[in-house]
C-alpha cells in the first residue's frame, strides 16, 4: 500500500506544480544528503548530489512508472549518482591526494608533548583504533566489486531493510541476500589482518 503523502506529492509533481519541488526537498532532501554522504564521505559532494537528485526527480517524474515506492525510486537515483561520482577520475584523484597527505602527515615526527600528556588513557587509544577501523572498513567497501558493494552499503551502512535495498537495486530479495553474504565474506578477508591486530592490542593492554 502506498503512502498517501507520497502519492499526493507524486500527483503534484506530475502535474508540474512548481511548489511541489520545495515540498520534495522538504520530504526527501535530508535523506538524500545522508545517503550520498555515506557513500562519498564529503560534505560538498553530498550537497551537490542532493541538489542534482532533487532536480533530476522533478524533471523526470514522468518516467516514474510506479513499480516501487516513490522513495525507493529517489534513493535508487541517489545511489546511482553517488556511485557515478565515486567512479569518476577526478574524485578518485582527490581521494588519492587525501590519502597521500595523510601518509605524509603520519610520517612526520610528532611534536613533543607536555610531560603530563604523555600517558594516553586506554579510552583515547581505543577511539584511535576505532577511527582507524572505520577508515579501513570504508576503503574496503569501496574496493568491492559494485555488484557486492551496493548491497553492503545499503544494508550495513545505510541501514535499509532487505525489501528496501532490493527495491532500490531492482533485484529479488534472495539475490540481494546472496550478494550481501558474498560482499561480507570479501570484507572479512580484506579486514582480517587489521582486526587480528586489534585483538592482539586488546590482549596486550
Amino acid at each position: 500500500m502506498r503512502d498517501p503523502k507520497e502519492q499526493a506529492l507524486l500527483e503534484r509533481l506530475q502535474s508540474g506544480e512548481e511548489q511541489a519541488l520545495s515540498e520534495l526537498a522538504d520530504a526527501f532532501g535530508t535523506k538524500i544528503y545522508q545517503l550520498a554522504f555515506r557513500y562519498l564521505r564529503n560534505k560538498e559532494d553530498a550537497e551537490e548530489i542532493t541538489q542534482d537528485v532533487l532536480y533530476k526527480v522533478y524533471r523526470n517524474i514522468g518516467a516514474f512508472r510506479g513499480d516501487a515506492a516513490l522513495s525507493s525510486w529517489i534513493y535508487r537515483i541517489t545511489f546511482n549518482a553517488a556511485m557515478s561520482r565515486v567512479r569518476t577520475a577526478s574524485y578518485q584523484r582527490i581521494q588519492e591526494e587525501e590519502r597521500h597527505a595523510k601518509r605524509t602527515d603520519d610520517a612526520l615526527p610528532a611534536p613533543a608533548a607536555p610531560r603530563e600528556a604523555a600517558d594516553w588513557s586506554n579510552m583515547s587509544d581505543e577511539r584511535v583504533l576505532r577511527a582507524q577501523l572505520r577508515r579501513r572498513v570504508h576503503a574496503a567497501i569501496l574496493a568491492l566489486p559494485v555488484i557486492y558493494r551496493a548491497p553492503v552499503m545499503l544494508r550495513d551502512i545505510h541501514g535499509m531493510s532487505t525489501e528496501e535495498a532490493s527495491a532500490v537495486l531492482r533485484v529479488k530479495d534472495q539475490t540481494l541476500k546472496s550478494r550481501l553474504h558474498r560482499g561480507r565474506v570479501m570484507l572479512r578477508k580484506q579486514l582480517s589482518n587489521f582486526t587480528s591486530g586489534l585483538d592482539i592490542h586488546r590482549q596486550a593492554a
